[in-house]
């Protein structure tokens, strides 16, 4: 018995004639009326009757499956950073170099992938056969990455996120490295997909890197002093927060520990722009 073709499914299918607009593919139902067009359009060579081609099959606007000879470029259980295409109620099209995107379901998504965004994503096929890609790939870049070696505290290193948990963030970097980085080193929380650019804090002993994404500690201190001058410009010159502020509510507010937070303070206290209140902090005039 024949297995039924169906789209989003690469076939090997033998060219069962010509005419104007293109070959037309045997479907292998025996029904002439279910040969598949393979349009020139979606030609990539020439081919001739009786000619085996393999196609990738869509529907087209009418929903009659077509063939066209621009298959995907990935092999089934691939991962690679892909385009986003397109976004519906029910999940996100990949771009994986065939002649339609390819559907990536909510289930499969990490965090909500926008059209034009790139995200490192695997081929698969669901359980009724069909091309299919995921955002889940740490199994994969775990197996395809390499230990750091060479690397110091304070290398600055540059990459991609592909996971972002309650723990924090997650980077794979173009040499191949998996960088960890805890929500608390993050000044401004990246989508996932995102290229960055992380500071390296801690080499472990399995090769494995933490890192931020927060300046050096004089930086960072200046960095942190204009973050409060913002809030506090925004609150036309007075907001209810001081070095009296509970850790929580700063953590919470400016996603800063207590310590950074104060040391700003007093770096604003020390140039003369700020001043306590009874209340909290205010501009000096």
């Amino acid at each position: 018995m024949e297995k039924k073709l169906s789209p989003s499914t690469v076939a090997v299918l033998k060219v069962a004639r010509l005419s104007e607009i293109g070959a037309f593919l045997d479907a292998g139902t025996g029904n002439t009326n279910d040969d598949i067009l393979l349009h020139k359009t979606q030609q990539i060579a020439e081919v001739k009757v009786g000619d085996t081609v393999k196609v990738f099959l869509y529907l087209d606007p009418k929903k009659r499956l077509t063939a066209s000879m621009r298959t995907p470029k990935m092999k089934i259980g691939q991962i690679a950073r892909l385009k986003v295409i397109n976004t519906s109620k029910d999940g996100a099209f990949l771009d994986v170099g065939a002649e339609r995107g390819i559907f990536m379901p909510f289930a499969g998504m990490r965090g909500r992938p926008q059209i034009g965004e790139t995200v490192w994503a695997k081929l698969y096929t669901d359980k009724s056969g069909r091309l299919a890609v995921t955002m889940e790939v740490e199994d994969e870049l775990r197996r395809a990455s390499v230990p750091a070696i060479n690397v110091k505290k304070g290398d600055k290193l540059h990459g991609s996120v592909y996971n972002i948990t309650e723990k924090g963030v997650f980077m794979f970097s173009d040499e191949r490295y998996i960088v960890f980085i805890d929500h608390k080193e993050v000044t401004k929380r990246p989508r996932v997909g995102e290229e960055i650019e992380c500071r390296v804090t801690f080499v472990r002993e399995d090769g494995r890197l933490n890192a931020s994404l927060r300046p050096q500690k004089e930086n960072a201190r200046l960095y942190d002093a204009d973050m409060i001058l913002a809030e506090l410009n925004k609150r036309d010159g007075a907001m209810p927060y001081s070095d009296k502020t509970s850790s929580e509510v700063i953590k919470e507010k400016f996603n800063l520990s207590k310590a950074a937070f104060k040391r700003a303070l007093g770096h604003l206290l020390k140039k003369g722009e700020i001043e306590f209140t009874e209340t909290g902090t205010k501009l000096k005039d």
